[in-house]
């Protein structure tokens, strides 16, 4: 995402913002997760949703100066070096969801997903639209619904998980023609569900806040 202003440019450590003795070692609070499973989500000041972000990205937004408020317990420690002059270790709490000084640009907020297939197997839960088995990723196409070679596009909309043997049976036809009807209609997800997607480690002050931004039309919103 990009923002007006420099100050929400991720850095990192060779960059001449970050702070040196940041990081040592970080400690996850009041979770059984790893610090990498750990994302941050991002926000502008006007609490607008932007992205995940990693522990490093969030740390150089705090020890900058550039958080404009946070909610949420904090879930992350970040250990920094020892104070020559107090003696005393620098520490940095992260919390969940983090608010920068700011505010996006108005084509950066509310973004397509960009279709990938691990995107299009979290949409339909690993489920094969056609058969209504679940599998793993490996055991998994993507479908066009209306085929490439008949004029059907690769969006959103014309695109459905499927298995191997079925994506297979299928072949270059449509559901009607290949008598297999889909068991849900494919759809664009917003950005918001997209996130809540893309993200199995999501914690619980993330999702509420998350779930309340869904439209009301979401299947993620019970």
């Amino acid at each position: 995402m990009e923002a007006d202003l420099a100050q929400l440019r991720p850095i990192g450590p060779g960059d001449s913002s970050f702070p040196a003795d940041f990081p040592s070692s970080v400690t996850p609070l009041h979770s059984s997760r790893g610090r990498a499973a750990v994302r941050l989500l991002s926000l502008d000041a006007q609490g607008r949703v932007l992205d995940w972000i990693n522990w490093q990205d969030a740390t150089c937004l705090y020890a900058r100066g550039a958080v404009a408020w946070t909610l949420g317990e904090p879930c992350l420690r970040v250990h920094g070096g020892t104070n020559r002059f107090s003696g005393e270790q620098s520490v940095i709490d992260l919390h969940p969801i983090v608010a920068s000084r700011g505010h996006a640009r108005s084509h950066a907020l509310s973004p397509t997903p960009t279709l990938t297939n691990t995107a299009l197997f979290a949409r339909d839960a690993h489920i094969c639209m056609y058969c209504g088995s679940e599998f793993s990723r490996p055991h998994l196409t993507r479908d066009h619904v209306l085929p490439l070679s008949k004029g059907g596009r690769d969006v959103w909309e014309n695109v459905v998980t499927a298995c191997f043997h079925c994506n297979s049976r299928k072949s270059n036809r449509t559901p009607q023609q290949a008598n297999m009807p889909l068991l849900a209609v494919p759809y664009r997800p917003s950005w918001i569900e997209h996130l809540i997607l893309s993200n199995r480690n999501i914690l619980a002050d993330q999702m509420a806040f998350l779930k309340a931004q869904l439209p009301k039309r979401s299947k993620l919103s019970a």
